[in-house]
């Protein structure tokens, strides 16, 4: 049977329909994909390839943006910012000009340069053959001066397209050493790494901006190039609390005690408002360089050098770098210790608002306390006898101490040392606050309580003392100590300001009042915190000594003292509160009340005026005016109704000199005035009074002829046989006028806290 030709063409036309739906659904299926890529690409991803290519086509410069300035209370710039230059050398213009001069521009370059920057031949060299390269830097923070000297041997020797310079900025400390360890430093790339630098470092850094600009491939900029500006925000500045004079101030006396003490581990010092929590002062002694952070301060490099470790070595680097570390470290902030004699402001305060204790409640010392089968000894060890609370408080009594905690109870302890802020960081806005080391509530057993009630076998750090002190002296209201006042944009205008947060007081009014008294009276009284006495002004403080448990001699015995000071003034409506604490005193006299309260005294004399805080006046002395051409009849009854004692040296009618001279203090009825009616003078020889007691000193000086203003831990009530004189302004031997005044500063050789 035979198939028609029809069937065949019918069967053909089909399968070529067929394959042509086929074919279409093919490309329709590839379009779709090359649709969807295309979205992909340029819709989807656009912003990622279009920077790649803007990446191959563009150079891009960063932009750093203005570190904000630190400022003090009053406006005084603490960290700013100074012009520097970079110099940098272009190795692929460098290569080109070489290629087609035939000249060894590399070497040219290299030469030049290291003779003006005094960096190795061969290490410029190197970067200039390094031909791929569009940039690379020869050195840094080089001076105005050094890149004129560059750009002019560039111009001369045809080298400008080669050689570049850019100006840009680092830190700079314009006073050096000043609150170096609670300004910070910055490193290399500009970021803050201690102190406030390091903690309000993304405030300070600002946002960077950009330049971008295209380029051909081999790095060239285009004619009429794209170009990309991202302006740069410059950082804010901060206004601290600290203040440039109590800062000064303080660093000084912290220097003065280290010395006299010849403290091995520092001595450091805080001064806070205590109604505000501003930090006025904040300094450990020694200090360091911010503008040479690197170099270590005199104490430190001489450890080193006397390690006998081979500079190359592992060991010698590791003990370089754990000295940077110890030397930048704040001390006031990061460090703990026991506070010894000055917690007990803390134990009596809580005994008084618990109801346990009045400043009445009497006591029996006969120097030790027995607690749990053991023997704790007070500092004196025959005993204090029979006294009241307050007594005990201002001779530093550690059986009252421990008898007033045991009525309390451990519980009720525990609770006010929480209440007082031990058992958390202070919350001040520094990086590395440490925390203090305490029982468990629930292992605050008969020993424990009794140790820890005079301050010993537990640590806090030296801003939680200061601020449970400060809390006592704000009527029992505890603040946050703190260092920024406000932030000011790059115009000065202020845009933030620091609000301090109300809390709940800790104790009454009436029970912080009567603490302060009783401080109080233990400076200007017999306590053993006189040598914190402050002339004209009621100041509350307590001195304080403790051991370094943990680090022992060879019989297992602690040898290490820690001695310190916390004061407050005016006692009843206090303004600021100052610790200093002086650790490892190798002085002969480790007690805080001689390495630290006569410096407390001398920061208080200073500061208390500057603050404009009135000082009492004192009826017993006269402001010395002049009597130059005054009659001697008239000259003489002025002085007698000033009740000041005189001498009259010549036979003339009128006075022409007196001494001492007109504005001197004299005590009444002791100052000696010597006037002279004729061109002559009488002359004395000072004598050695250092070292003496308060009554050898004044009668030597008397019997010299001389005057005498005291200084120091002197009232009306100071037994003179138990001072003794620290200091004379004019040096024995020395000749001067008769009745010349001769400044004496005086202390008092307490051996107890």
């Amino acid at each position: 049977m035979s198939i028609p030709s029809s069937y065949y063409r019918l069967d053909t036309e089909a399968l070529t329909r067929r394959r042509k739906h086929i074919l279409i659904s093919i490309f329709g299926i590839a379009l779709l994909f090359l649709f969807a890529l295309l979205f992909r690409l340029q819709i989807l991803e656009y912003g990622v390839y279009g920077n790649r290519v803007l990446n191959q086509i563009t150079i891009g410069s960063s932009l750093p943006a203005e570190r904000g300035e630190i400022l003090d209370r009053n406006g005084n710039i603490l960290a700013t910012n100074r012009t520097v230059w970079r110099i940098y050398i272009s190795p692929i213009d460098i290569g080109k000009r070489s290629k087609k001069k035939g000249v060894a521009y590399d070497e040219i370059v290299a030469r030049g340069l290291s003779e003006i920057l005094s960096v190795p031949y061969d290490t410029i060299l190197k970067k200039a053959q390094k031909t791929a390269y569009l940039d690379q830097t020869i050195a840094k923070s080089d001076d105005e001066e050094t890149v004129k000297k560059v750009l002019l041997f560039a111009k001369e020797n045809g080298l400008s397209s080669m050689i570049h310079t850019e100006s840009g900025t680092e830190r700079y400390y314009p006073f050096g050493t000043l609150a170096a360890h609670t300004i910070g430093f910055t490193g290399s790339d500009n970021q803050g790494l201690f102190g406030l630098e390091a903690y309000y470092n993304s405030i300070l850094s600002g946002t960077d901006g950009k330049y971008l600009a295209s380029v051909d491939s081999q790095g060239v900029k285009l004619p009429n190039a794209y170009t990309d500006y991202i302006e740069a925000q410059a950082g804010l500045s901060i206004v601290t609390t600290l203040d440039l004079y109590m800062q000064k101030e303080l660093e000084h006396q912290l220097e003065q005690a280290m010395l006299a003490a010849d403290a091995q581990n520092r001595v450091t010092g805080v001064v806070m408002n205590v109604k505000t929590g501003d930090i006025l002062a904040m300094a450990t002694a020694p200090s360091f360089d911010l503008n040479d952070p690197y170099t270590l301060d005199n104490a430190s490099n001489t450890k080193l050098e006397t390690s006998n470790l081979d500079e190359s070595s592992s060991e010698y680097k590791a003990l370089k770098s754990e000295l940077l570390y110890s030397m930048w470290a704040n001390k006031a902030v990061s460090e703990i210790y026991e506070p010894g004699s000055t917690f007990k402001i803390v134990t009596v305060a809580a005994a008084l608002e618990a109801g346990a204790v009045t400043p009445q409640s009497t006591f029996h010392c006969p120097g030790y306390y027995m607690v749990g089968g053991c023997r704790i000894s007070c500092h004196k060890r025959k005993g204090h006898g029979s006294l009241t609370l307050a007594e005990g408080l201002m001779h530093s009594c550690n059986p009252v101490m421990m008898q007033s905690a045991e009525r309390m109870g451990s519980d009720a302890f525990y609770t006010y040392y929480q209440a007082f802020g031990y058992t958390e960081k202070t919350g001040i806005d520094l990086p590395g606050e440490g925390m203090g080391l305490f029982h468990s509530q629930g292992s605050l057993g008969s020993t424990e309580l009794a140790t820890a009630s005079f301050g010993q076998r537990f640590k806090v750090s030296i801003l939680q003392q200061i601020r449970a002190v400060a809390t006592v002296a704000n009527d029992g209201v505890p603040v946050t100590p703190h260092l920024l006042s406000s932030l000011q944009n790059d115009k000065s205008e202020t845009v933030f300001r620091y609000v301090q947060q109300e809390k709940e007081a800790v104790i009454s009014q009436e029970i912080a009042d009567t603490v302060a008294k009783i401080l109080e009276t233990g400076v200007s009284g017999d306590g053993g915190a006189k040598n914190a006495y402050v002339e004209g002004y009621h100041v509350a403080a307590k001195t304080g000594t403790s051991e370094k448990f943990e680090i022992l001699d060879a019989n297992g015995n602690s040898f290490l003292r820690i001695g310190s000071c916390v004061a407050f003034a005016p006692y009843d409506d206090a303004e600021i509160a100052v610790i200093i604490v002086v650790d490892e005193p190798t002085s002969a006299n480790k007690y805080g009340s001689m390495t630290a309260a006569p410096y407390i005294s001398a920061y208080l004399t200073n500061v208390l005026p500057y603050l404009g805080l009135a000082k009492e006046e004192n009826d017993s002395k006269v402001t010395l005016e002049s009597l130059v051409g005054l009659t001697a009849k008239e000259a003489k009854a002025k002085l007698e109704k000033q009740g000041l004692v005189f001498e009259i040296i010549g036979s003339g009618a009128t006075v022409l000199s007196q001494t001492p001279a007109t504005g001197t203090v004299l005590e009444k009825k002791a100052g000696k005035v010597i006037l002279y009616t004729e061109e002559r003078a009488v002359s004395t020889t000072v004598p050695k009074v250092e070292g003496k007691t308060l009554a050898e000193a004044l009668l030597l000086l008397s019997e010299a002829g001389l005057n005498v203003s005291i200084k120091g831990a002197y009232t009306s009530d100071t037994v003179a046989q138990s001072a003794a004189v620290s200091y004379q302004s004019l040096p024995p031997h020395t000749i001067c006028d008769l009745g010349t005044q001769i400044t004496i500063h005086i202390y008092h050789k307490n051996d107890t806290d």
